[in-house]
C-alpha cells in the first residue's frame, strides 16, 4: 500500500438523497481499502442533514458547496430538458434524479487548497482496492470513457480525476466556463477536458464503467478493476432498466451500501463473452 501523505484526499460530490446513498457505499469501499487519505464529501443545498449523517459516522469531512455563479442563460442551456434535446443521451437512460447543472460543481474542488492533491470519485463509484498510488499521477489525469468500444478513447470520462487545487485555477476554470453561447455537452467532462486538453490518461481499470460488463467483456478483469462506476442507470433504482444484465454489479454494490460481507473481487465470475 503506497503511504498517503498529509495533505491529500479523496472527494466525492453528493446533490441529493440519491447520490447521499450512493456517497455511502463509496465511502465504505474506500475505508476497506485502508486508505489513510482524508474523504471530503461537497454536498449542495439540496441534501439534508440526515442523508449526510452516515457519511459522517464513517469519518468523511463534510464541506457545503454552492452552485457555481453561473449566468441565466447558461443555466437555461444546461438545464435537463434543454441539455437533452441537444445533445441526448441515446446509450443508457439517466435517471429522473440526475440534474445536469449540478455537475458543475465540482470545480469547487479547486478551492480546496488545504489539500496538496485530490482524487475525485463520482458518488456513484466504489473501490474494489487500495488507489493510493493515483495521488502520485499529475494534474490533470482521468480515464477515458470507455465504454462501448475503444474509439472512445479520447474522451474522457471525469467520474474519476485527480486534481491539484488552487485559486487561480478555479479563477480560470470560472472565466473560460460561462462565456456568451458557452455550451458543454457532457457538463463538466466536455469542459475539463476543453481546460486540461493535454489531460494524462489514467488506466481504463482505475474507473471501469459498469457498460463494459455487457459492451466489452473481454476487458472486464476483476482482478484488475480498482474503481467500479455505474454510469447511466444506478445501482439503488426500482425498477433498473437494465438489471437484468448488470445483476451481479448490482449486487456487489449492495453489499458496499448494506456494510454486509464483501466477497473476494478476484474470485468473481466475469461476464459472458460476445458471440
Amino acid at each position: 500500500m503506497t503511504k498517503v501523505s498529509a495533505g491529500r484526499a479523496y472527494a466525492t460530490l453528493v446533490t441529493n438523497a440519491d447520490y447521499a446513498r450512493g456517497a455511502l457505499a463509496l465511502v465504505r469501499s474506500l475505508r476497506l481499502t485502508g486508505t489513510e487519505a482524508d474523504i471530503l464529501v461537497l454536498y449542495t443545498g439540496g441534501v439534508a442533514a440526515r442523508d449526510l449523517a452516515p457519511l459522517s459516522a464513517l469519518g468523511a469531512r463534510l464541506c457545503e458547496a454552492e452552485l457555481l455563479p453561473t449566468s441565466e442563460a447558461f443555466n437555461e442551456r444546461h438545464a435537463r430538458a434543454r441539455l437533452h434535446a441537444n445533445a441526448p443521451f441515446t446509450k443508457g437512460r439517466k435517471p429522473e434524479f440526475h440534474t445536469p447543472l449540478d455537475n458543475f460543481a465540482k470545480l469547487r474542488l479547486w478551492q480546496h487548497v488545504e489539500f496538496e492533491k485530490i482524487v475525485f470519485i463520482d458518488a456513484d463509484a466504489i473501490v474494489l482496492r487500495n488507489i493510493d498510488r493515483l495521488f502520485s499521477y499529475p494534474e490533470f489525469s482521468a480515464a477515458p470513457n470507455v465504454y462501448e468500444s475503444l474509439a472512445d478513447f479520447h474522451r474522457l470520462n471525469s467520474g474519476v480525476f485527480v486534481a491539484k487545487p488552487s485559486h487561480e485555477t478555479f479563477a480560470g476554470m470560472l472565466a473560460r466556463l460561462d462565456r456568451p453561447d458557452a455550451f458543454w455537452p457532457r457538463t463538466d467532462q466536455t469542459f475539463l477536458q476543453a481546460f486540461f486538453p493535454d489531460w494524462h490518461g489514467l488506466p481504463v481499470f482505475c474507473n471501469m464503467l459498469q457498460y463494459v460488463w455487457f459492451n466489452l467483456p473481454e476487458l472486464w478483469d476483476w482482478k484488475s478493476i480498482a474503481v467500479l462506476h455505474y454510469q447511466y442507470e444506478k445501482p439503488w433504482e426500482k425498477n433498473h432498466p437494465k438489471a437484468d444484465r448488470l445483476g451481479p454489479l448490482i449486487a456487489l454494490w449492495q453489499a458496499f451500501h448494506d456494510g454486509g460481507p464483501i466477497p473476494d473481487i478476484a474470485a468473481l465470475p466475469g461476464p459472458a463473452a460476445r458471440g
